[in-house]
């Protein structure tokens, strides 16, 4: 047997999924001496969870980011010192390649091709291409063979999936026959495991008998499939590793093969079941291969062949999952008979489990671009600014450039989706940031008279912006307002009972917060959008005019009411943090407790200008100076406290960052 082969510095890509982080695990642990380096998208079947049991090995990174980025493959290939290249990363469920086929052209075939273009700048460089195919590239077996399909076997993909995955290999075979790429493909069975998505069939039974509810059998059941165990397969691509052959391809598999009706028996046994009552029978794929059969000799002469029993394989698996039930968060549309698109797990990046996880791996970075003098830097995120004229997106701007990460504002407007379409093409951020809107020139009161201006920007731009996000996988942080509640006999004043997230807005006294309300109920359906509701914001530069405490301080009456507010120079920076946590969902964005005009003018009088004086009057009073009565409320801050406990009550904070910063008055 030839010398086996031992690379330095491997490339990854796609192992925060769930055979690649087995894989890594495996090596990571066994190979201290192989530096590993990961690239992940973290795509909706991805999880940073899978990468922990080695986020703190001095042998491992992890680098966010998309095998399409040329810049980016390049970059690694060449820092990194790459001579080993394991691609996993692709799109692989087959019900989602029948309604989002482009996709998976997109990340299987084009980004291979970008991988190995990338290899072939560097051919020298590269050692070993092992490319991560797939048995269903065989097409359908004879129900009656029994020899399986074997290496050399015609390729005679049925599905949209699998036709990617055989584009992808002729690829692959092209650039090692034309560029002595020393390329290897793998062709797998089916693989089943520990911190698999649950869109695939043994994890989607397992939860969904868990939960009491039917297992889906997509027609009568009979089709035959072939069932390998994580760790075997991990020990497999350890062992063409070392021992494969440059341009060999070899089947991983397994001759023992089920049902996909007696899959869900066994399964049913496990959790004492009766298979008759829990199975349901559903429509048919539109294609549906019978059989997968796999010829495995080839690879069991390089020493490897299957260990985990069935029996003993699938319980350990359901023993994970009954451990790990909220592993993913929200996948109820992963368990669907027929899911139609992919499924982002709800709250996966941004659970209180996990976030604040990337600070614990050992290595990480996330982007790479060209600087002005072409010499690549890295940075986790790159943020999208629309607002920039106005106040909060111009502070916006200045804490990015505080904390250093790169940002850019927005030039399309947001009613225009194709601008905002190429604004997103060209700046390729990792998030967006909606500081842009309507609010009134000079308040609210402007929008009484220019309804249609108003609806365009705060309805119908906000809408849009989070439907092209969405459609770019991007989260959005939009900044909202609380100005959507006013007192009431279940929140009376100083009653200390806030409005939460999910009540339902009850202020329809101008139209500004009409459209607020508005707009942030239909964004409820966009599962990408995290919503800050902000109040009377307030910040230490006492010269902007739009600053509450500015305003009230050149009023010749105010009104006296205890208010919910907005520290910005406090809140800013926390909205950064949740758009790194990824967080997302409604949340009021105000210090804790309420404030009223008196008590902040009392401390304007304390720390700035000891003669100031001031003159109340009622809110019957007001309504005969202005156009639209006015919000006053108290909102709940639990849900922000819980993330940032940290945060600092409204009065310590105005005192804070807003009258120290700016305190004339000699301390006693």
């Amino acid at each position: 047997m030839a010398t086996p082969y031992k690379p330095k510095n491997i490339l990854i890509t796609g192992a925060a999924g769930f055979i690649a982080s087995h894989v890594a695990t495996r090596i990571v642990k066994k190979y201290p001496d192989y530096n590993i380096v990961i690239l992940d998208k973290l795509d909706y079947c991805s999880n940073l969870k899978n990468l922990l049991p080695i986020s703190s090995s001095p042998n491992f990174k992890f680098v966010k980011g998309d095998i399409a980025s040329a810049d980016l493959v390049n970059f690694i290939l060449v820092t990194e010192n790459i001579d080993t290249v394991m691609h996993f990363a692709a799109q692989t469920h087959v019900d989602n390649s029948f309604g989002n086929s482009f996709e998976f052209t997109k990340n299987n075939i084009y980004g291979t091709h970008v991988l190995l273009e990338a290899c072939r700048q560097i051919t020298d460089q590269i050692k070993r291409f092992i490319h991560v195919s797939t048995d269903e590239v065989y097409g359908e077996t004879d129900e009656d063979a029994v020899v399986g399909n074997h290496e050399a076997s015609q390729l005679l993909p049925t599905n949209p999936y699998a036709a990617t995955k055989a584009g992808a290999e002729m690829l692959v075979m092209a650039y090692g026959r034309s560029y002595g790429l020393p390329v290897i493909t793998t062709r797998g069975n089916n693989v089943y495991g520990p911190n698999q998505f649950p869109e695939k069939l043994i994890p989607k039974f397992i939860l969904l008998a868990m939960r009491g509810e039917p297992l889906p059998i997509h027609g009568d059941g009979s089709n035959v499939r072939s069932y390998l165990y994580c760790e075997d397969v991990a020990e497999a691509f350890e062992v063409i590793l070392h021992r494969g052959e440059v341009g060999h391809v070899y089947n991983i598999g397994t001759k023992k093969e089920r049902t996909v009706m007696n899959v869900a028996k066994d399964i049913c046994k496990l959790f004492n079941l009766e298979a008759n009552k829990a199975i349901k029978f559903v429509d048919n794929r539109p294609f549906n291969d019978q059989r997968y059969f796999l010829d495995d000799e080839k690879l069991k002469s390089l020493g490897w062949s299957e260990r985990t029993h069935w029996e003993d394989g699938l319980r350990k698996t359901m023993e994970w999952y009954v451990a790990n039930s909220n592993y993913w968060g929200d996948v109820s549309g992963a368990l669907l008979p027929h899911p139609k698109a992919m499924v982002m797990p709800g709250g996966c990046e941004g659970s209180k489990e996990i976030k604040g996880m990337l600070a614990q791996f050992n290595n990480i970075q996330t982007e790479v671009a060209p600087t002005s003098d072409s010499v690549l830097e890295t940075h986790p995120f790159k943020f999208l600014i629309y607002g920039r004229t106005g106040w909060i997106g111009g502070l916006l701007g200045k804490i990015c450039e505080k904390q250093g990460i790169p940002y850019e504002y927005g030039k399309g407007r947001l009613q225009e989706r194709s601008s905002l379409i190429l604004d997103i093409q060209t700046i390729k951020p990792t998030h967006v940031f909606n500081a842009a809107g309507v609010t009134g020139r000079p308040n609210v009161d402007w929008c009484e008279s220019h309804k249609p201006d108003t609806i365009r920007t705060n309805v119908v731009g906000t809408l849009t912006l989070a439907d092209v996000c969405r459609e770019h996988g991007l989260l959005m942080i939009n900044y909202a307002t609380g100005c959507i509640f006013e007192y009431d006999a279940h929140h009376p004043e100083g009653s200390g009972v806030g409005f939460k997230e999910e009540d339902t807005p009850n202020f329809t006294g101008s139209f500004y917060s009409k459209t607020k309300a508005m707009v942030e109920e239909l964004l409820k359906e966009y599962e990408n959008v995290c919503t800050l509701r902000v109040r009377m914001p307030i910040s230490s530069d006492l010269s902007n005019p739009r600053n509450f405490v500015t305003k009230i301080s050149r009023y010749d009456k105010v009104v006296n009411i205890p208010n919910s507010m907005t520290i910005l120079d406090e809140l800013l920076p926390i909205s950064i943090e949740m758009a790194k946590r990824n967080l997302r969902g409604i949340y009021n964005f105000t210090n804790p407790g309420v404030v009223s005009h008196n008590e902040i003018l009392e401390m304007y009088k304390q720390y700035i200008d000891p003669s100031f004086k001031w003159t109340n009057f009622t809110l019957e009073e007001q309504a005969k100076v202005i156009v639209a009565p006015r919000s006053n409320n108290e909102m709940d801050t639990t849900k922000l406290k819980e993330e940032f406990p940290e945060l600092l009550p409204i009065k310590d904070s105005l005192i804070k960052y807003v009258f120290e910063p700016n305190r004339k008055v000699a301390a006693n």
